[in-house]
Parts: C-alpha cells; sequence; structure tokens
C-alpha cells in the first residue's frame, strides 16, 4: 500500500501544480510580464543619415524608452520615426499603470501620429506605423515609409543640380528661400488630377513629382521646400491643417521656417494658385509671413481661405 501510494504521489503532485498554475493563469502572466518589464532589454542603432537633431515645443527626441507618461510614449514614437528606424521594440514599467492603455490611445490616434510626422525630415515620413503589443508586455512599432532609396539617390541628385545652378554664396538666407521657393514653382504645376480623383500617374504627394515629374499636390511642394532648407541648414518643419469633423475643407501642409530668430509661415502650394485658363501664375503673399500675417492674408481677398487653421497646442512656435 505504502509503494503504491510512493508511486502515485509524484503524478498526483505534478496534477496539483498544473491545476494551480491553470487556476491563477492570468497571475503567472502578470508576474511574467513585470519580471520582462522590470528588466527590459532595448535595443537602440544609431539614425539614419536624415535624423533630425532639434528638438520642439511640441515634441522632443529622447534616449529613455522607459515611458511614464503620454508624453512619454509621445516622443518615444516621435524619436523611433525621425531616426528612421524601421523597427523599433520597447516596453512599460509596472509603475505605470495605465501605460498600455495609453500606448493604444496614442498609436490609433491617427492625426496625432501625423503632426508627429511634420516635425522629422521628408525622407524619414512614413506612410504607415503599425503598433503590436505581446502577451509579456512588447510594444513593437514598425514604419512604413514613403520614399524609396532609388526616389532618395534620384531627388538627391536633383536638389543638388538645382542648388548648384540657382544659388551663390553671396546670398542671404532668405534671398536662397526665395530663389528656391520661385524655382519649384516656376517648374511645377498643380495635381488637379490627385486632387478630385485622388489618383494620378505622378507622384505628385512627395518632393519626388515637383522635383522629377513637375507635378505636385501641398505635400509635394512642402516636401520638396523641406529638402532645401534641410540642404541649407535652417531649421524647419511642416504644418498641417486637419479638417474638424463634417468639415467639407480637405486637409494641408505648409512649411514653418526659423529665420531671423522667428518662426514663419511658407506656403508654396497657395503661392502657385491654379488658373482656370492655365495660365501660371507666382506670387509672394504667403512668403515668410508670421501667422498674423498669415491670418490677414486668408481673409483679405474675395475667397475666405480656411486651409490655414492649424492648432497651435501643436505647433505652438507659430502661436504669435
Amino acid at each position: 500500500m505504502k509503494s503504491l501510494i510512493k508511486q502515485l504521489f509524484i503524478p498526483i503532485l505534478c496534477l496539483f501544480i498544473l491545476l494551480f498554475v491553470f487556476v491563477n493563469a492570468d497571475n503567472w502572466s502578470d508576474l511574467l510580464t513585470a519580471y520582462t518589464i522590470n528588466d527590459p532589454k532595448v535595443y537602440i542603432s544609431k539614425a539614419n543619415a536624415y535624423g533630425k537633431n532639434e528638438d520642439f515645443l511640441f515634441v522632443q527626441n529622447t534616449n529613455n524608452f522607459l515611458p511614464f507618461s503620454k508624453g512619454d510614449i509621445k516622443n518615444i514614437y516621435y524619436t523611433i520615426v525621425n531616426n528612421g528606424w524601421k523597427e523599433f521594440t520597447f516596453y512599460c514599467p509596472s509603475e505605470y499603470v495605465h501605460c498600455l492603455e495609453d500606448v493604444k490611445e496614442i498609436s490609433n490616434d491617427q492625426d496625432l501620429l501625423t503632426h508627429l510626422n511634420n516635425y522629422v525630415h521628408p525622407y524619414n515620413g512614413f506612410s504607415n506605423v503599425k503598433t503590436v503589443i505581446s502577451e509579456t508586455g512588447d510594444i513593437t512599432v514598425s514604419i512604413n515609409y514613403f520614399y524609396s532609396e532609388e526616389q532618395i539617390k534620384q531627388i538627391n541628385k536633383q536638389v543638388d543640380k538645382i542648388y548648384n545652378e540657382i544659388i551663390t554664396d553671396n546670398m542671404d538666407a532668405y534671398t536662397k528661400i526665395l530663389t528656391i521657393h520661385d524655382y519649384i514653382i516656376n517648374n511645377t504645376k498643380y495635381d488637379v488630377e490627385r486632387n478630385n480623383q485622388g489618383e494620378s500617374k505622378y507622384h505628385s504627394y512627395i518632393a519626388y513629382g515637383p522635383l522629377i515629374e513637375g507635378y505636385a499636390t501641398c505635400n509635394g511642394y512642402t516636401d520638396a521646400m523641406a529638402l532645401f532648407l534641410e540642404k541649407m541648414n535652417i531649421p524647419n518643419f511642416k504644418v498641417a491643417m486637419t479638417p474638424e469633423e463634417n468639415s467639407n475643407t480637405e486637409g494641408h501642409v505648409w512649411n514653418a521656417v526659423y529665420l531671423n530668430d522667428h518662426w514663419v509661415h511658407l506656403d508654396l502650394t497657395w503661392d502657385d494658385p491654379v488658373s482656370s485658363d492655365g495660365t501660371d501664375y507666382l506670387q509672394h503673399k504667403y512668403f515668410l509671413i508670421t501667422t498674423e500675417q498669415l491670418e490677414e492674408a486668408d481673409t483679405s481677398g474675395e475667397v475666405i481661405v480656411t486651409e490655414h487653421q492649424f492648432k497651435k497646442n501643436i505647433y505652438p512656435e507659430l502661436k504669435n
């Protein structure tokens, strides 16, 4: 009898252990997650050639990938995109109780992600961001970028060519920006087809359109100008107007430029108006103007412009 009990003891003990683990599976999972999170292994690569060093009022680069607030999570997402990383994994600390909920909220906020995208170099601008949270708490962010390596190669060659042909060393920053502004407009047509139908044979939504094909939408104009501003080491970012819900106004994007210790607006799209008779126009109505001047320009003509109604809490450099 004792021999039988000894023989059954180990199987019965194993059965009880398995039953205990099954009943407390959630607790064990939480314990495992807490252990993983408290000892995270974050692998950090170097930024690519287009990562920006500048910090902005709304978002900043970070080297701390253990978040304790929504602001920290926002900065982590920005740093991932700004550095040109295709994939990055980080973790939530156990002390940050609502961390995973906040990650889900930010990763699903397409408006916020679009605004973050506007602060990076055009070549690091993403077309899609995917966030996956594993059972053990790994938060993996995967990025698809707009520009291919071949497009970047062609565009860089064209930017250098244009710059060397039209810019001279004796020009000040204002004159250089004006010269490039006029060149892009004089050599680009607005892609009406993409604007009206949502698609076009041209890559008008990126800098490849205006600089290689001669066609652009507001995104293409803005990216092209940003590439020259980056080449001249002039601080800049893009400003996006996000349409309000139930609004007939479409989204719009333009450049913000730091010149003479002030942030000003630069909108090539509205300085290259579409005419009914096909005539090409070149204006300077939206060339390096303050926010006050922008609002005045939008309301001083026959048509009231609403595309420049940006969120000043997201672009606080342009409040005044």
